[in-house]
């Protein structure tokens, strides 16, 4: 993995903790929330305030998820929000902090400019011992204060100030006083500068787990699912009617029609459609050559295409299929028919513009796992896994790649890729093309 950490593609933007002041305000919160403190004098934590160090140091990358359903954290800066989340074992877990540093910044500000604030994600559930415990999940709330507990003291001192303003006899409550008078020394005067943070729960009928290998839930939709990335008998009976895995492509593809949440690339709109299928095309190529033992070291595209062009005939069903594809795209030639149960029908689509098009980006990505580009930006987790198993060759012609063609312009790409805004012109009318797409679907009905 030194290849992609070098590049930043693994364990970028962390936020370095180096100071000896906010080492010790991390241990506080580490020995308040895990019984466990660091030896290390610099580490560096993601949006959490995990650190890979750290867990490397305790031999435990989940000290901080004991059982992977309630994730706690420790903030030591607001800046975490813009740190990825690493060894994620929720789709919805980081979202969930971004929004919550989010909505709080001033008074996250104003208390770790004293202190660390430590909480967890609280799900319904404590522990998901077996699949069907995954469907008692509905709802997350965000509970945190300070080691020092100032959040409940300035409650308790709230709670205090009303009762000296509401009862005509506190003043002479000596007791009372003193208690506020010492609780107001650690947490300032509340009636004027009251922190408190906001109170957010959110729900949680569509997510995704790496528990049991993988789970999708799609909960809240007109035609619900569960699709597993393992096999899925192993999950056994669940309380939803329609459970998928990876090998049923034509259920899957149903699904996604029924409900309205994908597209064909070369319907969507604002993008140049023959340029992502080219680069799919490409690391279809590249996954063949690994298969075949070539060299990729610092090969470029020109390389692949004359790689492509030299060895069309032991090129797998996909690459052509996509090639006919641009070929009807780019030069009116015929249409090419591409069921749901040929390899490279996943390939073909991206999410449509709906609520869930994050997530359903991230199946896709693993129903096309050679498209390396997307499996990297949708599905980090998936990706690492597969990069660990590659060729040295293809490691470094992906690492290469991904430095040189993504992380130069992250924004830029993901847009390309999956942004959905319209282009700024006139609607054009529709062609005989365009009739056909919205007819059959974009390579065929699917049979329903």
């Amino acid at each position: 993995m030194h290849r992609l950490i070098k590049r930043g593609l693994m364990f970028g933007n962390l936020i370095e903790v180096a100071s000896p002041v906010l080492v010790e305000r991390y241990n506080r919160a580490l020995k308040h929330l895990t019984g466990k403190t660091t030896a290390l004098s610099d580490f560096h934590i993601d949006i959490s305030g995990f650190s890979p160090e750290i867990g490397d140091e305790l031999n435990d990358h989940l000290y901080l998820n004991q059982g992977g359903c309630n994730r706690q954290f420790i903030l030591l800066t607001t800046e975490q929000k813009t740190a990825p989340l690493l060894n994620a074992q929720f789709s919805t877990s980081r979202g969930i902090l971004k929004q919550f540093i989010t909505e709080n910044e001033p008074q996250l500000f104003a208390l770790t400019a004293r202190d660390c604030v430590a909480g967890d994600l609280v799900n319904s559930v404590f522990s998901v011992t077996e699949p069907a415990r995954l469907f008692d999940i509905r709802k997350v709330s965000v509970e945190a204060d300070t080691t020092e507990g100032t959040l409940r003291d300035a409650d308790k001192l709230a709670e205090m100030v009303d009762i000296f303003k509401g009862d005509e006899d506190a003043w002479f409550d000596d007791v009372l006083i003193a208690d506020m008078i010492s609780v107001a020394k650690r947490t300032g005067d509340v009636t004027r500068n009251p922190v408190r943070l906001k109170h957010m729960e959110f729900q949680q009928d569509t997510f995704w787990t790496a528990h049991f290998g993988g789970v999708y839930l799609f909960r809240d939709l007109d035609h619900p699912a569960a699709i597993a990335a393992g096999d899925k008998a192993a999950l056994g009976d669940l309380p939803i009617k329609h459970v998928f895995d990876f090998r049923d492509r034509n259920q899957i593809a149903k699904f996604f029609d029924y409900n309205d949440l994908v597209e064909p690339i070369v319907k969507a709109r604002g993008i140049d459609a023959s340029a992502i299928l080219r680069q799919k095309m490409d690391f279809i190529v590249v996954d063949a050559a690994q298969d075949a033992g070539v060299d990729l070291s610092n090969a470029t595209r020109r390389d692949i295409r004359s790689l492509a062009r030299n060895n069309a005939d032991r090129l797998p069903e996909e690459f052509h299929a996509l090639q006919r594809l641009v070929n009807w795209a780019e030069n009116e030639g015929p249409w090419p028919r591409i069921t749901s149960d040929h390899p490279a029908y996943f390939y073909t689509l991206r999410a449509a513009d709906t609520p869930h098009k994050d997530l359903v980006n991230m199946v896709l990505s693993e129903l096309a796992p050679k498209d390396i580009r997307q499996l990297f930006i949708c599905h980090k987790e998936a990706f690492y896994r597969a990069y660990a198993g590659w060729s040295d060759t293809k490691r470094s012609y992906v690492a290469d790649f991904l430095d040189r063609e993504y992380q130069a312009d992250k924004a830029g790409a993901r847009a390309a890729l999956f942004g959905h805004d319209a282009p700024m012109e006139e609607p054009k009318p529709q062609t005989p093309r365009d009739d056909m797409i919205a007819r059959v679907g974009p390579w065929g009905a699917v049979r329903r």
